[in-house]
């Protein structure tokens, strides 16, 4: 597919499998953040990773060789943490997750505690224990509300895949009869709260992501001009499993360049 002529006026970015894999840099990804820079442009590095804070991503970024400034990086765990804001503000959680969640919810004025709390949140961590899962289930089960970060059931890892924050949702899902609600991608949630940080509109804004399940159809049902790029988890002969299409195709990030 052809990447649109016309330029987009911001931009969203996800951050693994476009922007790096792992601790390394993909190419084209500098030349694609220097570019926003020259043209003054608006953008968002966006993940559905909710383990770290916002601080530690930009850290995280600039070992790879990234400079990218936390105020330019949304996650799902801030995205979850403005949605329950919002809906409830000042109410109280109980949190099977990381620093990225709790610090996100604490800063929008959220209760964390284990006493009657309006809401269960569940967030990827590598440290899943059993003991964790079961309060989740019972406070549920005692009427708290729940709400998940994203739904991926899996993340990578140098060893291979790793279980995330989906899978852990669908055996809590399968104890209690509750399904959780997801706030970030595939949600058009997350990529509104996203077009607002920026100030910014969905008919000129461009997304720009390596899965279509998430970060493609979120942005289409968003209403952005989205571009997939083959750097990352989706195959080009994955892309006719779908029944959407995004507005391009391209091997690499470094392929947009010149589309800014």
């Amino acid at each position: 597919m052809a990447v649109d002529k016309a330029p987009a006026e911001a931009w969203l970015l996800d951050m693994d499998g476009v922007l790096v894999h792992e601790e390394h840099v993909l190419p084209g990804a500098q030349a694609f953040i220097d570019r926003l820079r020259e043209q003054s442009l608006p953008f968002l590095v966006l993940t559905n990773n909710s383990i770290y804070t916002r601080r530690d991503l930009s850290a995280r970024l600039a070992r790879a060789g990234l400079e990218i400034p936390e105020a330019q990086i949304w996650t799902s765990a801030v995205a979850t943490a403005q949605f329950l804001a919002a809906q409830a503000p000042g109410a109280s959680a109980y949190v099977v997750g990381e620093a990225g969640l709790t610090t996100a919810l604490h800063e929008v004025g959220y209760t964390l505690t284990t006493a009657a709390p309006d809401f269960v949140v569940l967030g990827e961590t590598r440290t899943y224990s059993f003991q964790h899962i079961t309060a989740a289930v019972r406070l549920i089960e005692a009427g708290a509300r729940f709400i998940a970060t994203n739904p991926d059931a899996t993340g990578p890892s140098p060893e291979g895949p790793l279980p995330a924050t989906g899978s852990v949702a669908a055996l809590i899902q399968k104890a209690t009869g509750q399904a959780p609600y997801f706030v970030g991608k595939p949600n058009p949630i997350m990529i509104r709260s996203a077009l607002n940080r920026m100030d910014a509109h969905s008919e000129t804004t461009a997304m720009v992501g390596d899965r279509m399940e998430t970060d493609i159809v979120a942005g289409m049902e968003a209403g952005l001009t989205t571009h997939l790029v083959l750097s990352g988890s989706t195959r080009r002969e994955d892309i006719t499993d779908f029944a959407y299409r995004p507005s391009s195709v391209v091997e690499s990030i470094s392929d947009l360049v010149e589309a800014v």
